[in-house]
């Protein structure tokens, strides 16, 4: 019987018939539980356990979410889906399915919702247990979080909303496969080690790219910034606090300390107060620079993206999650001794990636001094306080969402510590006398480093002042002679313009006194009128019941004298105004009023006032020109005040003051800089304001800009100036370039500066200095440039050859030549000619001639040879000498061929042609050609035209031919020397009617196409006859999608109707079309409807290797090499994951367009992991996984103890081997052998505890065991126990011992079955066994073809008891040839060798 003490819990539920029993054990897959119902288990059967659990996902919405999981079990167990918050009876949304081929449970969930978030759990059952297990799925929302309708029934919430108006930013939509902003928005303000926690939430795997974008987005962001702010830093995180508030902190120094600062949640705005009202949601608190924003009460709908923006830049930006979740387990009271460490644990309900822990309600955080984990499910957190001290203890708490949990931390004094005290006191005395040594050290080199800085600077600002005290007396006493004459100016122009303001007021004053009296008499005889019309109405005849109106007879009809023609009191304009209600038409006729018998009341005319229709704008203008600002009032009667800068403004000083009814203006003629500032307009009351700029940009006189452009021209070695002035506010900056290329003061260039002008000087030009001459002069309101040219004159460069001999006969010579290639700057007048005859030492001078580079010379020997000189000629003098070839005169030379003759048209009776004259004449002048023709297949060639009679075009109609026979024809030139060579024949030609061009082809069709060919076929056109005749041949056109022009396949027709086009690009789109042709020309094109992609057929991803193992195990430090062989088209994009992430560096992916391979060169135990390819196109995709378990020898385990607890039992007890804790595959086996048999038995196998009792211990013998450590990869060395023996209680009984001869049982290896020979196929297993004996137990070595199999991986050798065996899992070419056995002791070796073929 086999006890498992450590890794079973006995839950035995006893009721009063034992009817039940549950057993409840760890699966060797981490996170599995595994319940057994019965207590012992029949031979051969076990109970469910996960070989491959399903893994956590994290996908955002609109996703394919999909759960595997690999289970094993004896009977095979039923596997079954669930979730925590609900069912998956739905089965539109959950899919469950088994994958025979890789053995896989699958629950797939199409297109993942928020509302699918869980966690979800696979239950294994079969008669003998089940075994459970779960896995989170995390869904990201796309885009912002929508806030949830407020229900109707909530009165309260709805005045809410009716409350305000919230400004909502405007959100960017997200389309499928973006990514999320609020990703980004969140990711820019984290911390680095944040990030990659942050991607898996968004479910972003990129991570170089996201990188390289981040820094993209910091880039843009701190320019943004830069505008409102000078530095943004110490920005916190949003965190819940102990007291239910949340809270996250910037500092920031505002350039303008009167910005507005905004707080937005989801794109929301919020209204936040300074912390002072408690009933204010949210608040801000300023301390110096550090911005503290605080939520107080937080709930679940407080959860969401907040956003600090400055204006309109954003600074800051924390997301708050609030998951609900409870705590399952709280954290517990701790009480620890000073210097260990303390551990708090909780376990929440669902997966949490991270909460907040808190000591003392300050939060903190992973560090030196603070450990926290997260185990593998996010449910169970811890934290580890480390080394604690008395400053450690107090009140812990976790918070996660809106629960939390506190426990308390005592810290104890260590007894053992006081003797140590005094020296650990000592120690840290002496640390910190050391640490303030450093401070002290490192103070008084910053000091001095400050000090040497600070001399440094005094000094560049003592010269940098006295520069500019030079300048600046300069400038004063310039400025001074300026503001003399200046002053004179102004006092004569302040004189006249005082005489012209005095004339001005007076009249002014006059005008106003006498509009004052027209204004007083008019109202006076307006209120006067208007008494005695109330009077007169209201004593009227007042026996009348319906007393009518007053009649019209008063007005004129006209509304002047402010009454109408109907007795209305009317206004300035004319308007009546009925005393009964009623408006007066001016007519004059009498109307009846209705009657009234109250006493009339006095009308109250209630004026509102003038108001502004148009105000004042800001304005810019340029010194010395005129600017103006004007406004509109409501009423045109109205006038008002004009000030500047607080003090009022009259039409003065080059200022004009204009009103036209109800339009302002006032203009200011002569814009100088003192008239630069803040305008105001004022009528009762009503103010307008406008800023007037006057800026000074720099500026150049129309002569001097005249003056300047005009080019500057001067000969070589002389010297170039340009100067310009200018105008313009300082500081200017001055810029000289010749072309793009800025002048730097130094050799040969010579720049003056000046606030009114400046000079370019270049000394000693040449000829390469001819060119563009531009400048630039800036300031602070615009940049002018001037451009101007250098022109340096030279002599010219020689003429260019090569020279070309037009004639050479026997009475003249003549030849030309090309200009010289710079001509100096100046025209070439002429060319000086020089001649030597050959075998002479003298020149002969022939004299200047007119600019043609051609010359003729008529005065020359026959058959003698000439050498000339040239020289060009102009205003600056001669060049260089170019030196012509010997040129005879009078030799006999005959002209070249022509090309061969090309055939225009042909006819049944008559064949034209045309040809070129030959290149080289030889220098005679051609009189004519010869034309011979031959038929086809002659060698006699006749002259066609007549012997003396030579031809002197170059076009011939030759009729002497015959119908239907077939000519070729050469032509010869002919010169004053006689004939020349002749030509090539040209192309046969049929004496006949020319043919019609074929009609289209038909049936276009594409018999096959790959990624860089296509293959076309058709049928040849119909002939119709008189129309289309028969197709000779055709040619294949193709056009890419990009371009409009078509390029011809095949230079030569084809004769067949097919064709492939190689050269493809792959995945291009082609036009493709096909042209028939014959002798009468080419026929319409026929061509696809459409475009044609370069591909094969589509064919969705598929692997096609069903032999792949979905399980491998590797030795540690060997090379890892996993093949996928598929098929797709157009070619997939191959994405390797392991474990759901981007695969590490060091691994190697090579992929090609059959298959795909993934290579570790030297496996490390990080690389375990399940590893998955995706295949990927336009069709559809598949996936392949792989698990990779990567181990290494396991480390044999601690000595083994001994101990008897039961009578005919012994208790074997060991320590744990090192390799326990990082392989959860490893397990033990215990092996015994009594003083009896002597050999060694297996006991138990297997074994993932570290404890056994072994029972059969019979009394009287003495027992050894070893304990082997045990893993995918084999075993470890032994544990050797001590001897265990036992006294058998026995009667008294005498034997004498014979005397007995020892035997000697070690014998030297021998194979006792020998390896046979195996034949396999390629791809399928072979296994080669033999056994072997030997004492002591002989090593086994395996080789293929002399080389050491022992060590490969693939390759899976077993020695047990004595049969030796090797299984090679997938057998190939490479595995052929012949395989041997050595079996090794110290007493000898034995070999066996056998041969592998592999068929075909």
């Amino acid at each position: 019987m086999v006890l498992n003490d450590n890794n079973k819990s006995l839950s035995v539920k006893q009721e009063e018939n034992k009817c039940s029993l549950s057993i409840r054990k760890r699966s060797r897959v981490p996170g599995v539980m595994i319940t057994q119902y019965v207590e012992e288990l029949p031979p051969g059967c076990t109970t469910p356990d996960f070989i491959r659990k399903p893994i956590a996902l994290n996908l955002q919405e609109g996703k394919l979410a999909f759960f595997k999981a690999v289970v094993n079990g004896n009977p095979a167990p039923e596997v079954s889906w669930g979730r925590n918050k609900g069912d998956i009876s739905n089965s539109t949304k959950y899919v469950s399915r088994y994958d025979e081929k890789n053995g896989e449970y699958i629950l797939e969930i199409p297109n993942v919702d928020s509302d699918q978030a869980d966690t979800y759990k696979c239950l294994v059952i079969n008669p003998f247990g089940k075994a459970v297990c779960t896995a989170a799925l995390n869904v990201i929302e796309v885009g912002f979080k929508k806030r949830e309708p407020v229900p109707k029934n909530d009165p309260e919430e709805f005045r809410k909303m009716l409350k305000k108006r919230v400004v909502k930013r405007k959100q960017k939509q997200t389309k499928e496969g973006e990514i999320d902003p609020m990703f980004w928005e969140v990711l820019l303000c984290a911390a680095k080690k944040d990030y990659e926690r942050i991607c898996l939430e968004y479910g972003v795997t990129d991570f170089r790219w996201m990188l390289r974008k981040l820094n993209q987005k910091k880039k843009e962001r701190e320019a943004e910034q830069s505008k409102y702010v000078e530095k943004v830093h110490s920005m916190k995180q949003i965190e819940v606090k102990t007291d239910g508030t949340a809270e996250f902190e910037l500092d920031m120094k505002l350039k303008d300390p009167n910005s507005k600062i905004l707080l937005y949640k989801d794109g929301e705005m919020l209204d936040y107060g300074d912390g002072t009202d408690d009933s204010k949601k949210h608040n801000m608190q300023k301390f110096g620079e550090t911005y503290l924003f605080s939520i107080r009460d937080v709930g679940q709908e407080d959860a969401g993206l907040y956003q600090v923006d400055v204006e309109e830049a954003n600074m800051f930006s924390t997301s708050l999650t609030l998951p609900d979740v409870e705590f399952n387990g709280i954290l517990k009271d701790t009480k620890v001794v000073e210097g260990q460490d303390a551990a708090f644990e909780c376990t929440l309900s669902d997966p949490v990636p991270q909460i907040t822990w808190c000591a003392n309600d300050i939060s903190i955080e992973h560090g030196d001094k603070y450990d926290v984990t997260v185990s593998e499910d996010k449910q169970v957190h811890k934290l580890t306080v480390k080394n604690c001290s008395k400053d450690d203890k107090g009140v812990y708490t976790a918070i996660a969402g809106l629960r939390s949990s506190q426990g308390t931390l005592v810290v104890e004094d260590d007894p053992n510590a006081r003797g140590k005290s005094a020296d650990e006191q000592a120690r840290r005395l002496a640390e910190e006398k050391d640490r303030l040594q450093r401070e002290n050290e490192e103070a008084a080199r910053r000091a001095q480093a400050e000090q040497d800085e600070a001399d440094r600077r005094a000094q560049v600002e003592q010269d940098k002042s006295a520069r500019r005290a030079q300048a600046e007396r300069d400038k004063v006493a310039r400025k001074a002679l300026e503001e003399q004459d200046e002053a004179a100016r102004k006092a004569q122009e302040e004189q006249d313009e005082a005489a012209r303001k005095a004339q001005a007021e007076q009249d002014e004053a006059a005008r106003k006194a006498q509009a004052e009296r027209d204004e007083a008499a008019r109202r006076a005889k307006a209120e006067r009128e208007a008494a005695e019309m109330m009077a007169a109405m209201a004593a009227g005849n007042g026996g009348r019941q319906n007393g009518s109106a007053g009649d019209g007879n008063e007005g004129d009809g006209t509304g002047k004298n402010r009454k109408g023609g109907d007795g209305t009191l009317r206004d300035d304009k004319g308007d009546g105004l009925d005393l009964d209600g009623s408006g007066g038409n001016g007519s004059g006729d009498k109307r009846k009023k209705r009657a009234r018998v109250d006493e009339l009341l006095h009308n109250s005319i209630i004026d509102h006032g003038v108001c502004f229709l148009n105000g004042l704008s800001d304005t810019t203008a340029n010194v010395g020109k005129s600017a103006e600002l004007s406004c509109k009032l409501s009423s045109e009667d109205k006038t008002g005040l004009w000030y500047k800068d607080g003090k009022r403004l009259d039409s003065k000083d080059g200022i004009t003051l204009v009103k036209d009814g109800a339009h302002h203006k006032l203009i200011i003629h002569d814009c100088q800089e003192r008239d630069a500032g803040k305008y105001k307009f004022e009528a009762e009351g009503r103010k307008s304001e406008a800023t007037l700029t006057v800026e000074d940009p720099p500026k150049i006189d129309a002569d001097a800009f005249s003056k300047f452009s005009k080019s500057v021209i001067v000969k070589v070695g002389e010297n170039a100036s340009f100067k310009l002035q200018f105008s313009g506010k300082e500081p200017i900056k001055i810029q000289w370039f010749k072309e793009d290329e800025e002048f730097l003061q130094g050799h040969g260039v010579k720049i003056e500066k000046s606030s009114d002008h400046t000079r370019l000087l270049l000394t000693k030009c040449q000829r390469k200095d001819t060119r563009e001459i531009k400048i630039k002069i800036k300031n602070e309101f615009a940049t002018i440039e001037a451009t101007s040219k250098l022109i340096v004159l030279d002599r010219p460069t020689p003429p260019q050859g090569p020279v070309e001999i037009v004639e050479s006969t026997l009475s003249a010579i003549e030849f030309k030549w090309r200009p010289p290639k710079d001509d100096g700057g100046c025209p070439v007048t002429n060319y000086n000619l020089e001649r030597q005859q050959l075998g002479r030492n003298t020149w002969t001078k022939i004299g200047d001639i007119p600019g043609q580079p051609t010359y003729r010379d008529r005065n020359i020997d026959c058959g003698r040879k000439y050498c000339y000189r040239i020289r060009a000629k102009n205003s600056e003098g001669f060049s260089d000498v170019i030196t012509t070839s010997d040129i005879a005169a009078g030799n006999l030379a005959f002209p070249g061929s022509p090309a061969p003759p090309k055939i225009v048209s042909a006819f049944k009776d008559c064949i034209n042609l045309a040809w070129l004259p030959p290149s080289n004449t030889r220098g005679g002048n051609l009189i004519g050609y010869n034309l011979e023709k031959r038929k086809k297949g002659s060698n006699l060639w006749s002259q066609v035209n007549a012997k003396d009679d030579p031809i002197r075009d170059k076009i011939y109609a030759v009729k002497d031919v015959i119908e239907g026979a077939e000519y070729e024809f050469r032509v010869i030139a002919i010169n004053t020397c006689g004939p020349g060579q002749p030509s090539g024949p040209s192309e046969c030609a049929i004496a006949r009617d020319p043919k019609k061009p074929p009609g289209k082809v038909k049936d276009l069709r594409i018999d096959g196409s790959s990624y860089t060919s296509l293959s076309l076929s058709w049928t040849k056109p119909t002939e119709v006859k008189g129309e289309e005749d028969e197709a000779k041949g055709y040619f294949v056109e193709i056009r890419p999608a990009e371009q409009v022009e078509w390029s011809r396949y095949n230079t030569n027709a084809v004769i067949q109707t097919s064709l492939t086009v190689v050269g493809l690009k792959s995945m291009a789109m082609y036009w493709v079309r096909v042209i028939a042709t014959n002798e009468g020309g080419e026929g319409l094109p026929q061509s696809f409807d459409n475009y044609i992609i370069a591909m094969p057929p589509p064919v969705k991803p598929k692997f096609t290797d069903k032999k792949m193992k979905s399980f491998m195990v590797v030795k540690a430090g060997n090379t890892v090499r996993v093949s996928v062989s598929f098929e797709a088209s157009p070619l997939p994009d191959i994405t390797w994951l392991k474990d759901g992430v981007p695969i590490a560096k060091h691994v190697t992916i090579t992929s090609f367009e059959k298959g795909s391979q993934l290579f570790i060169y030297t496996s490390e135990l990080s690389d375990t992991g399940l590893y998955m390819v995706n295949l990927k196109n336009m069709v559809g995709q598949d996936t392949f996984a792989i698990e990779i378990r990567v181990t290494d020898d396991p480390k044999p385990p601690g000595p083994v103890e001994l101990e008897q607890n039961v009578h005919g039992s012994v208790t074997l007890s060991w320590t744990p081997s090192p390799d326990e804790k990082r392989d959860n595959h490893l397990h033990y086996m215990v092996m015994k052998r009594d003083s009896v048999k002597q050999t060694w038995r297996t006991v138990v196998d297997r074994l993932f505890n570290n404890k056994f009792t072994v029972i059969n211990i019979l009394p009287g013998r003495e027992y050894s065991f070893r304990v082997f450590a045990k893993n995918d990869i084999g075993l470890s060395e032994p544990s050797v126990s001590p001897v265990w023996g036992t006294t058998k209680q026995r009667e008294k009984f005498t034997y004498s011992v014979p005397v007995l001869r020892t035997l000697d049982f070690q014998a030297a290896p021998k194979f006792i079955v020998p390896l046979k020979l195996h034949n396999a196929p390629p791809g399928y297993e072979c296994y080669m066994s033999c056994a072997a004996t030997g004492n002591p137990t002989p090593h086994i070595t395996w080789y293929h073809n002399n080389v050491s199999l022992n060590t490969n991986p693939n390759y899976y050798i077993t020695n047990v008891c004595g049969v030796c065996s090797l299984l090679i899992l997938r057998v190939g070419p490479k595995d052929m040839g012949e395989y041997k056995v050595v079996a090794e002791n110290p007493l000898g070796h034995d070999e066996c060798s056998t041969k592998l073929i592999v068929k075909e």
